[in-house]
């Protein structure tokens, strides 16, 4: 079941979610050959606290850090390192803000330098996918149209939907109910009400669906070693429709 949120709580969490696409930006500009992860997500704790925020991910269910750098082959949940990020490279960046006791979530996958045209497709097709995706976030759908559509965009594209992983809803915890499925049927599963906050995150790889464990023990990576891309947002719904709440 879906918690509801009031209008004054949106707003909150429209607050919180202008400062995480603040920082977010301030990352994405960081982001070449040379720098660690690690340094990442220094920048990232610092830039939080300095707004008034809290990290949502660091200690949560064990992780260690503020932000997650997934690389390459990794989906999401990679853990900050001193790995040194390299030119063709992707990175997935994906960091949580807990300001005024609502948290917000965003991610976006990002290259570094220049990589060959068909990696910068799958970041766009992904990122297309998100956007198809939150037009369909409107009070009465359902839940299986906004995986229905993120995965047809997904497949007419020639990449693959991964599975077993999902958005979400999210407020005064991190992850709430419902599940954001990036696969549905048309007109099934939970239908959407006003007040509901959820995070889509469309998840690519340009193999195999299926997953497994990274040796950080963090990282969720494609099984065969492709690479993948993700893009989130925090999205409410209110009366006057879908509003990203994770934007500038």
């Amino acid at each position: 079941m879906a918690l509801i949120k009031s209008e004054k709580e949106i707003e909150t969490m429209r607050e919180g979610g202008r400062i995480l696409a603040t920082i977010m930006e301030g990352l994405k500009k960081k982001i070449a050959p040379g720098i660690t992860t690690l340094s990442l997500d220094d920048f990232a704790e610092k830039e939080i606290i300095s707004r008034g925020g809290k990290p949502s991910f660091k200690n949560y269910q064990g992780f260690p850090n503020t932000l997650c750098t997934s690389i390459n082959q990794v989906i999401v949940h990679g853990a900050p390192s001193s790995y040194i990020l390299r030119e063709g490279d992707i990175i997935t960046l994906d960091c949580g803000v807990l300001y005024k006791g609502f948290h917000t979530d965003m991610a976006v996958t990002v290259p570094v330098g220049r990589v060959d045209e068909e990696t910068l497709r799958l970041i766009r097709e992904t990122k297309k996918a998100l956007k198809r995706g939150i037009k369909k976030t409107r009070e009465g759908n359902t839940i299986g149209d906004i995986g229905n559509t993120i995965s047809r965009h997904i497949n007419n594209a020639g990449f693959s939907v991964v599975r077993g992983l999902c958005g979400h809803g999210i407020g005064k915890a991190v992850h709430e109910e419902p599940q954001v499925l990036n696969e549905g049927k048309r007109r099934k599963g939970l239908k959407l009400q006003r007040g509901m906050v959820i995070c889509i995150e469309p998840m690519a790889s340009m193999g195999s669906q299926e997953i497994k464990d990274s040796d950080d023990g963090f990282g969720i990576e494609t099984v065969d070693g492709s690479l993948s891309a993700q893009f989130e947002h925090t999205v409410a719904i209110t009366r006057e429709g879908c509003v990203v709440l994770t934007e500038i």
